[in-house]
């Protein structure tokens, strides 16, 4: 047991709602879906995501590839405790979005200079040529919320 703990696993998320974008006659709708994590190193910080889903048949099946289109916000929602050694880059979510080779993942990096936890949300499938991306920022700040 002892030895799982010294791993990190990323965080789950808990899905906030979606949001239809299209209506299909047969199977599922297309839509939006806003889902929100906590940085499971980082107290204080929790970020929503929002990916497009694919509806119809296949998407109703669980065989449809969604597309990589998402945003990314993380913002302050307590006050933050960084750990003692913060990885230079560390994955705090994944989650697949097809059957086969593709997910969604945002990485945790800190920003030293400016004291700013920087997430970054990938599409692991490239596209043209490059990655679908997103990025949000926190700066590291005393908390004065209720």
């Amino acid at each position: 047991m002892l030895l799982l703990s010294a791993f990190t696993f990323p965080a789950v998320a808990e899905t906030v709602g979606c949001v239809t974008t299209a209506w299909m006659l047969i199977g599922a709708n297309h839509k939006v879906c806003v889902e929100a994590f906590v940085d499971p190193k980082i107290a204080g910080v929790t970020c929503h995501v929002s990916q497009a889903r694919t509806g119809g048949v296949t998407g109703s099946l669980g065989l449809a590839q969604d597309p990589s289109q998402f945003s990314l916000a993380c913002r302050q929602t307590g006050p933050i405790a960084l750990p003692d050694k913060l990885p230079k880059d560390e994955t705090v979510f994944a989650e697949d979005t097809s059957i086969l080779f593709k997910e969604t993942r945002v990485v945790r990096m800190w920003d030293a200079t400016h004291k700013t936890l920087v997430y970054v949300a990938i599409s692991r499938k490239l596209i043209d040529g490059a990655p679908a991306n997103s990025i949000s920022t926190v700066p590291v700040m005393a908390w004065g919320g209720r």
